[in-house]
């Protein structure tokens, strides 16, 4: 994200990338002879993607199982389940079940008999579509594709609409590896267009000059409803527009202008009536973190209409029922709700359908819709129940899979509020199942800072690993992050590293006296934003005793040359570096660098574009030179988070080695 969790996050990118910035995985340390290697620790299986048939009787899923360390499946599998009785049908991909060879956007044909889906060729920014029989046989190719190819979308009359990049030079988003910087960087972008399939090639239907990032069908399949911007797609979300665009032409009609630069747009979903289109609009780190208020526009010509001015929450993902009520799932402190808001088009007060302190993720308001059976289906997880497919009414879920039955944390889990320079607050606190006398505790800073730290299920890694070692974990949610409506996303602005410091101070003190922590064995971690209020956090306080900082940001007035997303900052800084340095010096721990005396260990991958490694390189440089105790690693062909598992067992153990060094845990408390 620009800072995402940047670190974060499609909900589910968001906890891949967490495990993988704090990681875990101990190996037996402190000079005594070395007990037997203990049994591998299971996997834990993802549900990456999932679709419900039109008639509710199958679910098709992309799923795989987590790497040793928590990271993103490496093996990933199309599997197609009868909702009656759980039989599963896995797709025998033509690549194989190798790295890379990984399907995606699976879709129903309106009528359920098939599921298209896309296909990367192992190696490659290349896509082919596919579709598969209901039982998972019939293999058919539709196209071949040299680029990417995203978001598979029908209409009605059963014409098949798709996101493409043709030529791409990278994976689709900021936080994937950039590509090498060896061409002429003036040259023109590689635009993602909206395409129709057409025989056996694609149909442009959006302009060659926009970069589109979302849309939505209109109901008569005359065109299409979506957010873009010209140029960089990597650099220009935050400065997206809304338009209209017709397949009987390539013009784009422009629908709608954010009227400040606070205002991101996201979640564009036409109504049935094709009347009006809802979406979600607010200050957003990054393209995929979504949170914000929810508008109504009408098609034909207006001005929008925010349905939730004032909600002291924050939507995060739009859809419609069967009926053609609006569906809405928000985050509202430490719970996430469904909410039902009429048909959209005026302000109605909203109807609960459901609220629990759990995540759902599977479509559209967070799950996928079967209306000729009026089921939804959708991934259900917490903090303590490990993810599963669910199907049934919209709170009436029952469980469909199994593959992580018997899984659970070694903790208890406990949503912590403070308040503090008038704003309400909330984190979470994890204390080992069998805590006794004065414990460790780290505090893990989300990236964003636009995102929230959510119930996410907590299998292998380092938050796991730190927790069976007798460790407290506190995750804050500061100012300017979601969940509390549009006021506190906005409180950072123009202060990053000053009230969101505070926030995250008090919240310690809270977490300690919910708890016995000892105050000299605190630690803070983080990456994205995270990593910078790590980097900041330690320039400002010598509370803690140890820091592992990823993908930061050291100095903003470097970073906003060296970033290739360098558009986020205006909606924070209001200025750009160049016409108000002073804003971004006032905010970068370089300048304080020689207040820092904790140990900090930092690290980033070689393409990153969100935060590049020169950032860390820089922090790293200064208390080197100063002389106060630092490490770091630069991890090859990695972007905004490691995905090779090479690479995130490599980090596991140097951030542990890193907390064992300078928190000085008892040897007693190092399990054998």
């Amino acid at each position: 994200m620009p800072l995402k969790s940047a670190l974060c996050v499609s909900a589910r990118r968001c906890r891949l990338i967490l495990r993988s910035i704090i990681i875990a995985a101990l190996a037996s340390i402190c000079g005594a002879a070395m007990a037997a290697d203990p049994p591998a620790e299971r996997l834990l299986h993802e549900y990456l993607s999932i679709a419900l048939s039109p008639d509710g009787t199958r679910v098709a899923s992309v799923e795989g199982d987590a790497t040793a360390s928590g990271g993103i499946p490496q093996i990933r599998d199309l599997v197609i389940r009868r909702v009656a009785n759980g039989k599963n049908s896995i797709v025998n991909l033509p690549c194989g079940r190798v790295p890379e060879c990984w399907p995606d956007s699976p879709v129903w044909i309106p009528d359920g008999s098939r599921i298209a889906f896309t296909l990367r060729k192992p190696g490659s920014h290349s896509r082919s579509i596919y579709t598969v029989s209901a039982e998972g046989t019939e293999l058919t190719k539709l196209i071949d594709f040299n680029g990417t190819i995203v978001h598979l979308k029908y209409a009605t009359n059963a014409r098949l609409a798709m996101l493409a990049i043709e030529g791409a030079t990278k994976e689709v988003g900021a936080t994937q590896a950039g590509a090498p910087i060896t061409a002429d960087l003036s040259s023109a972008a590689r635009e993602q267009r909206i395409a129709i399939l057409e025989g056996e090639s694609l149909h442009w239907i959006s302009p060659p000059d926009l970069f589109v990032y979302e849309y939505d069908w209109q109901p008569d399949g005359s065109g299409f409803v979506g957010t873009a911007s010209p140029g960089d797609g990597d650099s220009n979300w935050w400065i997206a527009k809304l338009y209209t665009f017709l397949i009987a032409d390539s013009n784009a009609k422009l629908l709608y202008v954010p009227a400040n630069p606070q205002q991101q747009l996201a979640n564009p979903r036409v109504a049935p009536d094709g009347k009006h289109v809802v979406f979600i609009g607010g200050l957003m780190s990054d393209f995929g973190a979504t949170g914000g208020d929810v508008y109504s526009l009408p098609i034909n010509g207006g001005a929008p209409t925010n349905l939730t001015d004032g909600m002291h929450a924050s939507a995060t993902s739009l859809g419609w029922n069967c009926n053609g009520q609006l569906l809405v799932r928000s985050l509202a402190g430490a719970d996430y709700k469904i909410l039902e808001m009429g048909s959209g088009s005026e302000f109605v007060k909203p109807r609960e359908l459901w609220s629990a302190t759990e995540s759902l993720n599977g479509g559209d308001a967070g799950f996928s819709i079967g209306c000729g059976a009026q089921l939804t289906a959708t991934v259900r997880e917490s903090f303590t129940m490990p993810p599963e497919i669910h199907v049934g009414p919209i709170g009436a879920w029952q469980q469909l899979t199994h593959a992580n039955d018997g899984m659970s944390v070694p903790a208890r889990v406990q949503s912590i509020t403070w308040k503090n320079d008038g704003f309400d607050l909330q984190g979470w606190m994890f204390l080992p199942a069998n805590a006794s006398g004065r414990l460790p505790m780290m505090t893990h800073v989300h990236g964003g800072p636009a995102s929230a730290a959510t119930p996410r299920f907590i299998g292998p890694g380092l938050s796991l690993t730190l927790l069976k070692r007798g460790y407290a974990i506190f995750y804050p949610n500061p100012r300017g992050s979601f969940g509390q409506g549009e006021r506190f996303t906005l409180a950072n602005v123009r202060d990053f590293g000053y009230g969101d410091l505070r926030d995250i101070l008090a919240g310690v003190d809270a977490a300690s006296r919910a708890a016995s922590i000892d105050q000299e064995r605190l630690a803070i971690s983080g990456g994205s934003y995270g990593g910078y209020m790590t980097m900041w956090a330690v320039t400002q306080t010598h509370r803690f005793k140890a820091a592992v900082a990823g993908a930061g940001i050291s100095n903003w007035q470097s970073y906003y040359g060296q970033n290739g997303i360098d558009a986020w900052m205006i909606p924070y800084f209001d200025h750009s570096v160049y016409d108000d340095p002073e804003i971004y010096a006032r905010s970068s721990p370089i300048v304080f660098i020689k207040n820092v005396k904790t140990p900090t260990f930092v690290y980033a991958g070689e393409r990153d574009i969100e935060c590049p490694p020169a950032q860390t390189r820089e922090f790293w440089h200064a208390l080197k030179t100063l002389g106060v105790p630092t490490d770091m690693a630069i991890y090859p062909d990695e972007g905004h988070g490691l995905r090779d598992p090479a690479n995130v067992a490599d980090l596991e153990r140097r951030t542990l080695a890193w907390l064992d060094q300078y928190l000085n845990l008892p040897a007693h408390s190092i399990p054998r």
